[in-house]
């Protein structure tokens, strides 16, 4: 019968024990095979913390579908298989987070509504209203003509105005009225 020698130490691969194969696993993450059946096992509970941070079943559905893949590609980042739940409920509750942000800024950012539009009637009135008080304003005397564009179309006040042309406040006040007079007269003329 041939004897068997044993190996010499120095080349013996020694056998893992079970602790060392334990963490060995760790030092991996977590395995794809503990992970789903995580997720199998607390689908509902994930789903039911998605349903009371979010509104609508479809995207509490694809939160936490988002966390069982966000989590299964940082799994070996998961050193204890016994934090796989937490991990997957922490980023349930991070994309429930970023998915009520997205809809806020959404709201925000939405156009608001147009005003109504004007017909093309009014369209047209408000053009033969503007063309009218054009040939108006024409028909007023220099100064009246610039007051009044001065002080209602640029918006300044009597005393700008009055600055601007080198003319008096009282003068100002007098061309305006008596511009705003002219145009009356001349608006109720065309009408």
């Amino acid at each position: 019968m041939p004897v068997i020698a044993p190996m010499p130490a120095a080349h013996s691969t020694p056998i893992p024990s079970q602790r060392e194969s334990a963490e060995e696993s760790a030092a991996e993450g977590t395995t794809v095979d503990h992970l789903t059946e995580t997720y199998r096992a607390h689908y509902r509970s994930l789903l039911g913390l998605a349903a009371l941070l979010l509104d609508d079943t479809a995207s509490c559905e694809d939160v936490v579908q988002e966390a069982f893949i966000r989590v299964h590609s940082a799994r070996r980042r998961v050193r204890d298989p016994e934090k796989t739940l937490a991990y997957l409920r922490q980023t349930v509750v991070n994309l429930s987070r970023s998915a009520l942000r997205r809809r806020i800024l959404g709201l925000k950012l939405l156009s608001k509504p147009m005003p109504d539009m004007a017909s093309a009637e009014e369209g047209a009135y408000d053009q033969l209203e503007r063309d009218a008080l054009i040939k108006a304003m024409k028909g007023l005397q220099r100064r009246q003509r610039e007051v009044l564009v001065l002080r209602y179309f640029a918006d300044m006040t009597e005393a700008q105005v009055a600055a601007t042309l080198g003319i008096s406040l009282g003068s100002v006040k007098a061309y305006g009225s008596r511009g705003i007079a002219a145009l009356r007269v001349a608006m109720e003329a065309t009408a």
